[in-house]
């Protein structure tokens, strides 16, 4: 009986912090990614990111290799355009996705996003507002993504 009840009690806890806001990552992103490869994918955009002799270069390539960094990780860089890139991280092939993207995206349904990092001028000069795509449902990994970019603002 005492068993029981001991049984009981810990499934309430387990329960209740389930629903207390602690990120989870049905895919293991985070646990995959810490101490192993980044696997980025790599959208070149004036400004943000650059693909030159087919190395990625720019502002987000370096913030990227910066939060890899942190989680002794080695980025892999997969340059394309984003709707092949969007399929790959879709398909799990991809953990993080860059590439100037605003948050108006229309890859929304395909992706997470991060919260806007920067804001930035737009092709008409109206700022607007810098994301980076995630897969849908990795929490975990995405509450550290941006913790560091809320530290590198």
């Amino acid at each position: 009986m005492r068993h029981t009840a001991t049984t009981a009690a810990l499934a309430a806890v387990v329960v209740l912090l389930a629903g207390c806001g602690i990120p989870v990552d049905p895919d293991g992103t985070l646990d995959r990614v810490t101490g192993g490869d980044l696997r980025v994918g790599v959208s070149p955009h004036e400004g943000f990111t650059e693909v030159i002799g087919g190395e990625p270069s720019g502002p987000e390539v370096e913030l990227v290799t910066e939060f890899a960094e942190t989680l002794d990780a080695e980025p892999r860089w997969v340059v394309g355009g984003e709707e092949a890139l969007v399929g790959e991280l879709e398909t799990g092939e991809l953990d993080l996705v860059i590439g100037g993207i605003t948050d108006a995206s229309p890859w929304s349904q395909q992706a997470g996003m991060t919260a806007p990092y920067r804001e930035a001028p737009g092709p008409d000069g109206a700022l607007e507002k810098r994301v980076m795509l995630v897969p849908l449902g990795e929490n975990g990994f995405v509450v550290e993504l941006e913790r560091f970019l809320r530290a590198q603002q």
